[in-house]
């Protein structure tokens, strides 16, 4: 069991969108998460704190939904 924190950089109009398939592929693994306003280029920033079995598998998972944004990681914990 590792704990991942997520940082994800996605475009404000489609945020919505892309958040409700991530949500559906993570839900109950959600330990923690951070909406920041859009910047003037129209990028939102979020940061989820997950809990995860196999990390490069969901990482691999992940970045297929987020196309058009960024995503980033770190392992927080290892157990």
């Amino acid at each position: 069991m590792q704990i991942i924190e997520l940082n994800l950089k996605l475009p404000y109009e489609k945020r919505g969108e892309i958040l409700k398939k991530i949500v559906g592929k993570v839900r109950g693994k959600i330990r923690d998460i951070h909406f920041f306003p859009p910047t003037c280029s129209g990028i939102s920033e979020i940061k989820m704190e997950i809990e995860a079995e196999n990390s490069k598998k969901l990482i691999r998972e992940l970045r297929n939904i987020v196309r058009e944004g960024k995503i980033s990681f770190k392992v927080l914990s290892d157990a």
